[in-house]
């Protein structure tokens, strides 16, 4: 597994990041990856109908900071969990511009598909 930094521009241009594939991103075990779900309830994978866990990139950019809150910081795991609770009331609770751009991005996606789909018809 890889232990390096990965930022989001190096993420591919997709929706969706099935485990394996975050595991590969954030060089983290996908057993790891299950646990902070259970810890952080921000870690929030959307799943399919067969229970697989589909992970979006605002997933993997939370996942990248609770990484470098534990491993480089050396926070504990509820020191992490209010650190974050607390960045997060720091903003009102309103959605960050990421998370709005990461929205638009993937309603223009959606858009796309259904205008191919009306193009086929």
């Amino acid at each position: 597994m890889r232990h390096n930094k990965t930022h989001k521009k190096e993420l591919p241009d997709k929706l969706y990041f099935k485990i394996g594939e975050v595991g590969e991103i954030t060089g983290l075990p996908s057993y790891v990856l299950r646990f902070w779900e259970s810890e952080f309830s921000k870690i929030n994978p959307s799943r399919t109908p067969s229970g697989q866990r589909l992970y979006r990139k605002s997933d993997i950019d939370l996942i990248l900071k609770i990484k470098h809150l534990l491993y480089e910081k050396k926070f504990t795991i509820q020191g992490a969990r209010e650190y974050l609770t607390s960045i997060y009331k720091k903003k009102g609770g309103t959605l960050s511009t990421e998370v709005v751009d990461e929205i638009r991005s993937e309603l223009e996606q959606i858009r796309n598909l259904l205008r191919k789909a009306d193009e086929t018809t």
